[in-house]
């Protein structure tokens, strides 16, 4: 019986190929220290920057730093599991997140586990928690409104898909209420929201969810919550893998809405693992790389060009100043990095004005780019009406006299000052925005008084929808104020204004 020798060379050369598969050449390292939610770790010489490794416990954690003689890994999760001398494994790939249709409607921890006791999520797919912002090639410029529901909001600072605005101001002054408005007025539009809270308390966010779950919007939205009692380094990935999930659907050709509130909370935990780490602190003791902490996160929102699907992730990141300090480090970043911003006022908040933005120094960057055209047309010089109604206020405060002029444009302000203000949780359609902005800068309201702006509204928008219905109709379809269709709202305000009388 004669021998071939190829056959031979390659039974051996299949059997070293089976024989290398079995042989675990994962690298193993030990705990030199734990506490705190980061862990030092000998050995583990070829692990990569942001590669998983497991302790014995089961607990997962993310390679931070790499140094000369040890690795610094930052615990997700529970860390007392942990003991000095633990065997670590690296698991050689990158953190990730699962993604899909199974997860909307969840409430979810950052990496991907239920909080919310309805299983296990339904999903076959997995996306990194950090990549690479698509390039600008794979771009288009933001074209198409993404409705927030809020007047104020739509007329002045006007936020498109794929944009991202800031919404800035000082604790309890309606921050997460203008998120929480925009998520619940994307509902019917197919837009999936995703809301991020990082460091916020449990008990807040349960009356979010619970908000949204009353609204119906539960059913399009996605909460990852990384609370106040969560470990620094969940808070610092829960951004990062809430953008996860919703560039899933950015990818498909959907659009995605994503809140992340706030990012002052997780520069917070980052600073925090950034000095256990012994990273060099620099300005308020932050390390020098937040701000590309947040420019990676935020890059990530984008308009996607026709070629790559059209999909767009609009995201609408929260920081909290501290008596209004505007120019102080975080908020600073995030401004330079974002593409517009809503300030909210204190002092207008406590004043009743709701939402309390100053309408001076808020702005959007993409602006009437991101308005339908009628908007577009009633909504024109109404941002500087109001700033300088602000400063005529101001003046006429002194108790001087004023010309009959002057006296007009401030009756004018109050009243639109009035029509701007909006309950929580009640987002209007962009058609009544119109309509009322309409009758409020065109002057049907000069003869209201200013403590009954808001109920003529409410009547004549009812009448609106209930006599002209037609009219609502050929403006939702058209979005453009035509000579003609403008022709015909006058006539119905002077027909309302004819039948009114106030109460």
């Amino acid at each position: 019986m004669k021998f071939n020798s190829d056959e031979i060379a390659s039974v051996i050369q299949s059997e070293i190929e089976q024989f290398e598969s079995q042989i675990d050449v994962r690298e193993v390292g030990t705990v030199l220290e734990v506490g705190d939610g980061i862990a030092r770790v000998y050995g583990l010489s070829g692990v990569m920057a942001g590669e998983m490794v497991q302790f014995p416990s089961g607990a997962i954690g993310l390679a931070f730093n790499l140094e000369e003689n040890s690795v610094g890994v930052i615990i997700l999760g529970d860390y007392l599991t942990i003991n000095e001398g633990d065997e670590v494994r690296a698991l050689g790939k990158l953190l990730s997140v699962p993604v899909g249709p199974g997860v909307i409607g969840r409430v979810l921890d950052p990496l991907g586990n239920p909080l919310d006791g309805k299983g296990p999520v339904e999903s076959s797919e997995q996306r990194p928690v950090e990549v690479i912002a698509t390039g600008v090639a794979e771009r288009q410029p933001v074209h198409e409104p993404l409705q927030t529901g809020i007047k104020a909001i739509d007329a002045m600072t006007p936020i498109g898909r794929g944009q991202r605005e800031l919404i800035i101001g000082d604790r309890k002054t309606g921050k997460t209420a203008i998120a929480i408005d925009t998520i619940i007025n994307q509902k019917n539009t197919g837009v999936k929201c995703f809301y991020v809270a990082v460091g916020q308390k449990d008990s807040s966010v349960a009356l979010v969810i619970e908000a949204l779950r009353k609204a119906g919007a539960m059913d399009y939205t996605t909460v990852i919550v990384a609370g106040a009692s969560a470990p620094a380094p969940l808070q610092y990935i829960a951004p990062y893998a809430g953008t996860a999930m919703a560039e899933y659907f950015m990818f498909k050709g959907e659009h995605a809405l994503i809140v992340y509130d706030d990012l002052s909370k997780q520069a917070v935990a980052y600073r925090q693992l950034s000095l256990l780490m012994r990273r060099p602190p620099g300005r308020e003791a932050y390390p020098g790389d937040v701000f590309y902490c947040h420019s990676r996160l935020l890059e990530r929102s984008a308009k996607l060009s026709k070629a790559m699907g059209g999909g767009s992730l609009t995201s609408l990141p929260i920081i909290e100043t501290l008596e209004g300090e505007v120019s102080a480090y975080i908020p600073t970043n995030v401004i330079s990095i974002t593409d517009g911003q809503i300030y909210l006022q204190p002092d207008l908040f406590f004043a009743g004005i709701r939402p309390a933005m100053n309408v001076g120094i808020s702005v959007s960057r993409v602006g009437g780019a991101a308005q339908i055209k009628a908007m577009k047309k009633v909504a024109g010089g109404l941002r500087l009406d109001l700033a300088s109604f602000r400063e005529l206020a101001a003046f006429a405060q002194l108790g001087t006299e004023l010309d009959p002029a002057t006296q007009a444009r401030l009756d004018r302000g109050y009243r639109m000052v009035e029509l701007l203000k909006q309950a929580q949780y009640q987002p209007m359609s962009v058609i009544d925005q119109i309509f009322s902005i309409y009758a409020g800068t065109r002057g049907y309201m000069d003869d209201v008084p200013v403590d009954k702006v808001r109920q003529w509204e409410l009547d004549f928008l009812q009448f609106m929808h209930d006599r002209k219905s037609d009219f609502v109709a050929k403006l939702t379809q058209s979005g453009d104020l035509s000579s003609e269709l403008e022709e015909g709202l006058k006539a119905a305000i002077d027909e309302f204004k004819r039948g009114y009388r106030l109460n």
